[in-house]
This record gives C-alpha cells, sequence and structure tokens, in this order.
C-alpha cells in the first residue's frame, strides 16, 4: 500500500501547480502540502486506481490535499459505514474537502439523510456546516424524498448570521433549500429572520435579504 502512495505522490509532483497552491494557500485553503492539482486531474488520477477502503483510509490520514481528495474517491460507497462517517466528519478541515467528501462519498450512502440531520444537530460548528453542505447536496440531486422541517436544526438561526464565513453561507443555503419546499415553509422562514430586516448590522441584514430575495424569485410563478 505504501508503494501505491509513494506513486500517488510522485504523480502529483510531477503535475505540480506552483501558482494554483500558492492561490489556494492565500484563500486560507491550509494544507501541509499542496500540489495545486485540478479537481479533473484528481479525478483523472484516482481512475488509474482500484476503489479500495484500506487506501483510501490511509490516504485520508495525509494532510496532503490531493491525497485527501483521492480518499473520497476511492473509498467504496458500500463499505462506508456510519462509524466511518462520523469519524471523517470531526476529521473535514476545510470548505474544500467539505465539499468534496460530500459530493463524492457522503451523498451518495444510503443514510446520508439521517447524517446531514444528525450533523446538523451537532454542538460542534465545523460538523454543523457539513451537515448543512450535505443537506443542500441531497436537494441539489433530488436525493430528499421525504420533507425536512427546519425545526430539525435548531442552532441554524445563530448560525445563518455566524461571524465564520463558511457556515454562515453553509446555514443560509441550507435554509433556502429547505424553504423552496413550499412557500409556507419559505414565510416562515422568513419570519423568523424578519427581526433582521432593517438591522444596521450588515451580517444579519443579508442574512434576511438574500432570503428574501431567493424566496420571491422561486415562488414568483405562485402569486
Amino acid at each position: 500500500m505504501q508503494e501505491i502512495i509513494q506513486d500517488i505522490r510522485r504523480k502529483c509532483r510531477l503535475a505540480m501547480n506552483g501558482i494554483a497552491s500558492t492561490s489556494m494557500r492565500q484563500r486560507g485553503l491550509a494544507y501541509k502540502i499542496n500540489f495545486g492539482l485540478q479537481i479533473s486531474q484528481i479525478k483523472e488520477l484516482a481512475s488509474n486506481y482500484k476503489p479500495d477502503a484500506g487506501l483510501a483510509s490511509q490516504l485520508w490520514k495525509e494532510d496532503t490535499r490531493e491525497l485527501k481528495i483521492l480518499a473520497t474517491l476511492l473509498y467504496p460507497i458500500a463499505e462506508f459505514t456510519r462509524e466511518e462517517a462520523n469519524k471523517w466528519v470531526s476529521e473535514v478541515s476545510n470548505q474544500e474537502i467539505r465539499e468534496q467528501v460530500s459530493l463524492n462519498l457522503f451523498q451518495n450512502l444510503s443514510f446520508a439523510k439521517e447524517l446531514a440531520e444528525e450533523w446538523g444537530r451537532s454542538e460542534n460548528q465545523n460538523i454543523r456546516a457539513t451537515g448543512y453542505w450535505l443537506l443542500v447536496r441531497l436537494f441539489l440531486t433530488k436525493k430528499m424524498t421525504t420533507e425536512v422541517s427546519v425545526e430539525t436544526f435548531p442552532s441554524i438561526w445563530d448560525d445563518v448570521i455566524s461571524e465564520d464565513t463558511f457556515l454562515r453561507n453553509s446555514a443560509s443555503l441550507a435554509l433556502k433549500h429547505i424553504g423552496r419546499q413550499s412557500s409556507a415553509i419559505a414565510q416562515n422562514i422568513l419570519s423568523k429572520l424578519g427581526v433582521y430586516k432593517n438591522s444596521e448590522d450588515l451580517v444579519k441584514l443579508e442574512a434576511y435579504n438574500s432570503l428574501a430575495f431567493e424566496f420571491e424569485f422561486y415562488f414568483e410563478d405562485d402569486k
């Protein structure tokens, strides 16, 4: 297995893009090692290796951007357990990894909805952000077959005005998709955020305005 990992590192090094790596670091995507490969390059690299739980687990442990993303592509879906999911979500290090693991792995699990709701109620804000993001992915891929209640996520009202940009954006996106389920749900969300309608706090004002604009546009034909 170590030979495979060394082979992957060698291929990443040969394809290294220093400019992209520096740009990502400046945007706050911190990794011990970042070769700067494009996602399409990482996916092409993954196609050279057989999906394997043991290999993926080892790759995930590495603080190397490309190896972590490869882990999300190479872990066999059928073998990924709830226990493993709860372990991985606690180790999500930044927004890029949050997006990639949700896209490539979490959203494809048969128990993804349960994970999204469980994580969205977590006391850990990084886990909540992943829960919200996973919920959004399930809505986008039309894998959400039952109605989701906004009351499932008690912290979302604080998270949507959080100082943490990634948590705030994840919460806002989750509220948008929850609200799209019906105009009644959308109106309930807006009534909760109505206290920020004329706020001088720009974060709070944006929380209300972005959702008000979203629902007005989405339900325009219902008027």
